[in-house]
């Protein structure tokens, strides 16, 4: 009977843990099945560069895990059953697949032996009035699309502003200024720009702010959101025609629903296998999981932890399934990789802790750096057939209790 490994979730984190699963077991030993929502493998890292009206390369799954033995199921994720082991979800209307009625798609449940939770994180609102209501987000491919369309109606001169100085909300606005030098762009940051940089890459942001002619309101803590403008904490008033709002991310809720440990914020508690500390058949990596990484600091919401996080978890998966050897090999950081248009970018080298360091990278190249960053990364989920493949039998139970030797007395 063959192992039943189910992969929820098909971003960059889940895609690569299907692939290299396949790439890790013999078919014959398991069943790996990748549930999505969407037909298409997404690179939320552009979706700024998506808004901006720029097409993006598409990448069907079904293409990419051709060969690989891996079962697409494009389907939403309803429920989770971590006593039961099992999944409900509900099938998706795909291109090929079966018509129905709307409100009335099935619903049915995957049974699993062993879970890999990778459902990710959508915006986060962090509870301002009005959020939902008037600014877009651009954590997910319909919220940049929205805002593509939203934006190509503007007429020169709107203003546009952009919520939150994190990595997202930097290359959120300077693609914006960059794509529509008719607008007016604006940032608004809860503290000084580029507070988190070395020297040497503070001022190299601020530069390319400044050429791109973006106006920053720093130490604004946004309190409000209206359909022409946004309230800070002191009072001010900033007009926006078009409010993106880029402060940070919040997980699914399915995971809290469930009876897996989490945190106060819904994220898996896990080991360093990536292993949930309460249920050792369910593994969680990228957004949805809370691994701790050097320094004893959480690793943060990002590609940089997710994709060594998705390695992980798949050779650890594979290495409990037939008896091999886990892996031990910390996750860290080495850099940050920013583009702030096409043309700039800026890399900052950091501690294994994700804290800068003197060193970074500016300007031009810095920009193809982080091109082949992203290029790599998309290369790397699309192509997983070509991931070297050290494939071993999948033990058995019983395979286990008959090869154990007792000495005789």
């Amino acid at each position: 009977m063959q192992h039943r490994i189910v992969v929820l979730g098909a971003g960059y984190t889940g895609a690569i843990a299907a692939g290299r699963l396949a790439r890790r077991l013999y078919r014959e030993d398991v069943a790996i099945t990748l549930v999505n929502a969407e037909p298409d493998f997404v690179e939320r890292v552009r979706m700024h560069q998506l808004a901006t009206g720029q097409d993006l390369e598409p990448r069907p799954l079904a293409e990419m895990f051709a060969g690989t033995g891996v079962a697409l199921k494009q389907a939403k994720v309803t429920g989770i059953d971590v006593d039961r082991r099992t999944v409900t979800v509900t099938d998706v209307n795909g291109p090929d697949g079966p018509e129905h009625e709307p409100g009335h798609e099935p619903e049915h449940e995957l049974e699993y032996d062993t879970l890999v939770y990778a459902l990710g994180s959508g915006w986060n609102d962090q509870g301002v009035p009005g959020t939902t209501e008037h600014a877009h987000e651009i954590a997910s491919r319909p919220g940049a699309l929205r805002l593509r369309e939203r934006l190509a109606r503007l007429d020169a001169g709107q203003p546009v502003v952009v919520v939150g100085a994190g990595l997202t909300g930097v290359e959120a606005v300077t693609e914006i200024a960059e794509a529509r030098p008719d607008l007016d762009v604006a940032l608004a940051a809860r503290a000084g720009l580029g507070d988190w940089l070395s020297p040497k890459g503070t001022r190299h942001l601020r530069k390319v702010f400044g050429r791109l002619g973006i106006t920053v309101h720093e130490h604004a803590a946004v309190t409000g959101v209206e359909a022409d403008r946004l309230v800070t904490a002191d009072g001010t008033s900033i007009p926006a025609a078009v409010t993106v709002w880029t402060t940070g991310f919040a997980v699914h809720p399915i995971a809290a629903a469930t009876a897996l440990e989490v945190t106060g914020t819904g994220r898996i508690v896990v080991d360093g296998t990536m292993r949930s500390v309460s249920h050792p058949d369910v593994y969680a990596v990228g957004d949805a999981a809370l691994a701790m990484g050097p320094g004893d600091k959480p690793l943060r919401m990002s590609c940089a932890s997710g994709t060594p996080a998705a390695w992980q978890a798949a050779d650890a998966i594979a290495a409990r399934l037939t008896g091999g050897k886990l892996p031990s090999m910390p996750i860290r950081y080495f850099n940050q990789c920013i583009s702030l248009g096409r043309r700039e970018g800026l890399i900052q080298y950091v501690t294994a802790d994700d804290r800068a360091v003197r060193a970074a990278l500016t300007g031009r190249f810095a920009a193809l750096y982080k091109e082949l960053i992203c290029k790599g990364a998309a290369w790397g989920v699309a192509h997983p057939v070509f991931l070297p493949s050290r494939r071993r039998h999948v033990v058995r139970d019983q395979d286990r209790a008959a090869s154990t030797v007792t000495s005789p007395a």
